[in-house]
């Protein structure tokens, strides 16, 4: 029988000795490439749409931001952004399409608990938080701006 009696120290060896070797330079070299990857295909998409349908700045923005996260939700539904998020970590997770794919997720998880309890209340697990802390943090930047004056 083995010994599972083990000391602090030993016990601290053995995981060291188990944990697998995480590349940081290869991880944040992903994360740019990929991240930035999809920031420039969003550029390309608002210059043509800038100048290709002759859109106004504002317009193109907003139908380059409307194109992205259609294809963030579409690449979660085809399980393909989530094989890219494992490849490239945070660099999939900082775009918009980054936020379609937090929504889209827990619709595909929970869908067959129905539209009401599985999809309409799990839709926002993940990106709920995030929307609820960036909202609260705007309201209260505008309201010191407003009152501090700017």
């Amino acid at each position: 029988m083995k010994n599972i009696n083990k000391t602090k120290d030993e016990y601290k060896e053995i995981v060291k000795n188990e944990q697998p070797v995480v590349e940081k330079g290869r991880n944040v070299l992903r994360a740019f490439l990929v991240g930035g990857g999809i920031c420039l295909f969003g550029q390309i998409l608002w210059d043509l749409y800038l100048y290709l349908f002759d859109l106004s700045k504002q317009d193109a923005g907003t139908l380059a931001t409307i194109t992205m996260i259609f294809l963030g939700g579409l690449l979660t539904g085809l399980d393909i952004y989530d094989e890219l998020g494992q490849f490239a970590g945070a660099g999939s997770l900082v775009p918009v399409t980054g936020f379609a794919n937090s929504m889209v997720s827990p619709a595909l998880e929970y869908k067959q608990e129905g539209f009401i309890m599985g999809i309409g209340a799990n839709l926002f697990s993940i990106a709920g938080p995030v929307l609820t802390y960036g909202m609260v943090s705007a309201f209260i930047i505008g309201a010191l701006k407003n009152i501090f004056g700017g």
